[in-house]
């Protein structure tokens, strides 16, 4: 008895779990109307079961054929609704888990691209400054050096604004870099939160697991809905078979007994005969045991010639 409780204890566990994942999940999947999906996938969930045990207690009886295939049915199908809810409820949580990760690559992608523009900016002012000092260094070379002088100080104002966008561009850089390694640090820790998926996809494709994470992820939730909902369905029977089998022991049980207290009123019964009998006896001969014998005797003869 005690495992048969176990049973269906276990059995009516994996099925509102399974209810519950299937129930999330179909309410994603019609989040139109969240509140009647919840109420639908409650109410099916619960025929199933029954359906399910109706069945198995009434499968030997005279019961039309199609009220069986039609429940059968009825049984696969719902199964069949109640994984592709958890399907859709697993699939949810892999990607609410992932989504921060794509979001934070294309993130670095963007910052990446902002530190190459503002290096173009430094590369372009570097080399009009170096131009310029080229430019300076024909004076020199010619020594016009106060007439190189003069030309420098024409070109103050642009240096100026050159070196201005410079040192902007190396700020902005810098800020870029921060933004960029916070980024990392919390790529890292996502990385590491989704890790053990990532050694279940080498498992299964190798070295080609990074192009392939998100199919192993699917091949994982696809066990899982393959044992979910079908063991829960397949325990709830057990545990049917088991009672029935407790109550056909406990029925032999009672049955023992009564065959053993039907016996014992029979013995009981025989003595009560025999000694109303030897009162009988006693009363019409007295105590005298060599009469009784003699007629007693006599009764078995009696009774064998009889047979």
């Amino acid at each position: 008895m005690f495992l048969t409780l176990v049973t269906f204890i276990s059995a009516i566990s994996i099925s509102l779990i399974a209810a519950g994942y299937s129930i999330l999940g179909l309410a994603t999947l019609f989040a139109g109307a969240y509140v009647p999906i919840i109420a639908m996938g409650s109410a099916l969930e619960v025929g199933k079961l029954v359906a399910a045990s109706w069945l198995y207690h009434n499968w030997r009886r005279n019961i039309p054929k199609s009220l069986k295939a039609y429940l059968f049915t009825s049984i696969i199908v719902l199964i069949f609704i109640t994984s592709v809810g958890i399907f859709g409820f697993l699939s949810k949580a892999h990607l609410d888990q992932v989504k921060p990760t794509a979001g934070n690559t294309e993130q670095i992608a963007l910052i990446d691209k902002k530190i190459r523009q503002e290096e173009k900016i430094i590369e372009r002012a570097e080399k009009t400054l170096a131009q310029l000092d080229k430019a300076l260094d024909v004076y020199i070379d010619k020594e016009y050096v106060s007439r190189g002088l003069k030309e420098r100080k024409k070109q103050k104002e642009e240096r100026e604004l050159l070196n201005k966008s410079i040192d902007e561009a190396m700020a902005k850089i810098a800020d870029l870099n921060n933004s960029k390694s916070s980024i990392n640090i919390e790529q890292l820790k996502l990385e590491a939160d989704v890790g053990p998926l990532k050694y279940v996809a080498e498992l299964i494709y190798g070295d080609n697991a990074k192009d392939h994470f998100d199919s192993a992820v699917r091949i994982i939730i696809l066990i899982l809905i393959f044992v979910f909902d079908p063991l829960a369905v397949l325990l709830l029977i057990a545990a049917n078979i088991s009672l029935n089998q407790w109550r056909d022991k406990r029925d032999e049980k009672k049955t023992d007994t009564m065959e053993k207290a039907l016996r014992r009123i029979e013995v009981l019964e025989g003595r009560n005969r025999r000694l109303k009998i030897y009162k009988d006896l006693t009363k019409e001969f007295g105590d005298n045991p060599d009469e009784i014998k003699l007629k007693l005797s006599q009764i078995y003869d009696w009774n064998n010639d009889k047979n």
